[in-house]
């Protein structure tokens, strides 16, 4: 029997781990050869960590693990009636097909956004920002042209979510410190962040005090903070917002929504909000047999404290893809399968350097400063897939802590050799 997986995220990968040494096969399938931690992109997007303190191959992830295997390819359709998927590089059958493809950026049909601005969601996208950021600040360097200069150090992020928090943070932490370092003829230029949002409230599923402690601490570092305002437009180097103002900047960084991906083959029934794949209490898609979706790619309503849904967020997926192994060894025993329950373990975000919020659920409590920053390191740290790559990000850690610096700001961009590896795809 052949399990075929589509993702390799917390879900495909925690799903294919937990199915090591059972009675299937099982195929991950993936566009990128590696596994990567998305809670830390931005940290490769600010050169506090290099992409590998983050990912990790697959093939060696799946090293000694005889009924685990990889293939490199990207899903173009599924023809369920032949219990089938074909790839931009062949065909694949299977006897259970898994989605777990996360979600991808939500530009809300602005196609300037979609055009100009830098999303947070893959390595591509931290190492394409990284590399954006260090070269227009080496051209302000050049420049003689006060407000060409403003425009080039001015930083927009759109969404007051963990990621768009945490990113304004270590960015307002770089300018105070590391930019003043080295790039003096910067200093007093105008370099401004701003935070984005449409809510009332940055970090809108955490509690008041988180709310308003983030506000504080952000607001302390020197980031303008906009509530209640979307932005609308993106084009010659202005960012446009529904309250009618505007802001020149030359970057625009994306954190403000994600959506599901459409797959030719699936049904439009087979959809929910947010383009999620509704499936049942042991997340199989609704109106199949073998069609399973987990993490990001589903909207499972059947869990009593979720009705609306589980949020998006990375232990929804490490959940059920442990949950949905083990119901799979149940269904090669032929025994009573599991019904999928979320055990919410808490949120977080880091704010800055001994800066963070924490909520915790059970019991109901909240941390804010060293107290949460710790626990947030020690979490991110556990949550990353191998020893390798932990003990790598503590040492970064350590350096950027005691130095307040970094020494990974190298602009590395690919030549144009990389079009010969593009043919080899097709």
């Amino acid at each position: 029997m052949r399990i075929v997986i589509i993702g390799g995220g917390f879900a495909g990968v925690n799903l294919a781990m937990h199915l090591s040494g059972s009675k299937y096969e099982v195929i991950l399938v993936d566009k990128n050869n590696y596994n990567f931690f998305p809670p830390l992109i931005y940290q490769v997007a600010t050169a506090f960590l290099e992409p590998s303190s983050i990912s990790y191959p697959f093939r060696k992830l799946f090293r000694g693990k005889k009924n685990l295997h990889f293939r490199l390819g990207e899903l173009q359709r599924v023809v369920p009636g032949e219990n089938k998927i074909v790839l931009n590089n062949g065909e694949l059958s299977y006897d259970f097909l898994v989605f777990a493809t996360g979600a991808e950026t939500n530009f809300f049909g602005m196609e300037n956004v979609k055009k100009n601005s830098t999303p947070m969601k893959t390595v591509d996208d931290a190492i394409e920002m990284r590399n954006r950021l260090l070269l227009q600040m080496e051209h302000a360097t050049i420049s003689n042209d006060p407000a060409e200069i403003k425009k080039l150090l001015t930083v927009v992020i759109a969404g007051g979510g963990p990621t768009g928090v945490e990113i304004s943070g270590m960015f307002a932490e770089m300018r105070n410190g590391i930019l003043r370092k080295e790039y003096p003829e910067l200093a007093g230029k105008g370099s401004e962040i701003y935070l984005v949002d449409g809510g009332d409230a940055l970090l809108a599923p955490m509690s008041v005090k988180s709310q308003q402690d983030t506000y504080e601490a952000l607001s302390k570092l020197g980031v303008k903070i906009k509530l209640n305002s979307h932005v609308t437009d993106f084009v010659d180097d202005r960012v446009y917002f529904t309250d009618g103002e505007s802001i020149e900047a030359k970057t625009l960084i994306w954190a403000a929504g994600v959506t599901g991906k459409v797959f030719e083959g699936m049904p439009p029934e087979a959809y929910g909000r947010g383009r999620r794949l509704l499936v049942d209490a042991h997340n199989k898609v609704n109106g199949s047999y073998n069609i399973y979706a987990i993490g990001d790619a589903c909207l499972q309503q059947t869990d009593p404290n979720w009705p609306n849904g589980h949020p998006q967020v990375a232990q929804v997926a490490i959940q059920q893809g442990k949950t949905l192994a083990h119901n799979f060894e149940h269904i090669a025993e032929q025994q009573p399968l599991k019904a999928f329950s979320y055990y919410d373990k808490g949120s977080m975000a880091i704010i800055g350097r001994a800066k963070a919020v924490v909520d915790m659920p059970r019991p109901k409590l909240h941390f804010k400063g060293v107290i949460a920053w710790l626990a947030w390191l020690f979490v991110h740290l556990i949550s990353l897939i191998n020893h390798r790559n932990r003990v790598k990000t503590l040492y970064n850690w350590m350096v950027a802590y005691f130095t307040k610096d970094q020494s990974l700001r190298m602009v590395i961009k690919p030549s144009v050799a990389s079009k010969s590896v593009e043919s080899v795809d097709h």
